[in-house]
């Protein structure tokens, strides 16, 4: 059986309802699922002041080796400023050592982020997940115009041929529309689809 990990981290419960929807659709391929977040890297009184979401169900990974065992990895994280979040950054910043081993050769990628303006860069956000998932020798699968849910300008909406997004608002209070989390499904299931024709 494919096994695919979702790997995120969520300020605000955003990126978290969308890894939940990305693990439905890897799940609904017939993959076994793991989510895991990344450890919390701000101190605890920026943690608190600024009100982030701390309660969740998915454990923390335990370091960089965890990733040896999934046949895909599908890594989602909110902007700053145009890039993943640091917290996010600084897990990647411990993986040399696969990196130098080849450990991640050949497995499948993908990444889903969120911004809180439909122009708040979001592809910008999802090449500097990509770029360092094809520097570890991953095969990258974005969210193909297969899934047509990302067109159209009738309502504000994410999507992105790069990966799965979602628009929070500038106050963090809009949540994953239907469409968007139906595109993180979709994206979900293509990785797994791809991972599975790849291990046979």
């Amino acid at each position: 059986m494919t096994k695919v990990l979702v790997l995120y981290y969520s300020s605000y419960g955003h990126i978290e309802q969308m890894a939940d929807a990305i693990a439905e659709g890897a799940r609904g391929a017939g993959a076994e699922v793991d989510i895991r977040r990344v450890a919390e890297t701000a101190p605890p009184e920026v943690v608190a002041q600024a009100h982030f979401k701390t309660d969740t169900s998915h454990p923390v990974i335990e370091g960089p080796d965890a990733l040896r065992a999934y046949d895909a990895i599908i890594v989602g994280t909110p902007t700053r400023y145009g890039r993943m979040t640091s917290q996010m950054a600084t897990f990647w910043d411990t993986t040399g050592g696969l990196w130098a081993t080849g450990a991640l050769n050949g497995k499948v990628g993908g990444a889903f982020t969120s911004t809180a303006s439909q122009h708040g860069g979001q592809e910008t956000t999802l090449f500097s997940i990509i770029t360092n998932l094809m520097h570890l020798g991953m095969t990258i699968v974005g969210l193909d115009y297969g899934f047509q849910g990302q067109l159209g300008v009738e309502e504000v909406k994410g999507g992105s041929p790069y990966g799965a997004t979602t628009i929070s608002d500038s106050k963090g209070d809009r949540q994953p529309s239907a469409s968007e989390l139906d595109g993180a499904r979709y994206q979900g299931r293509r990785i797994a689809e791809v991972a599975s024709k790849l291990a046979a």
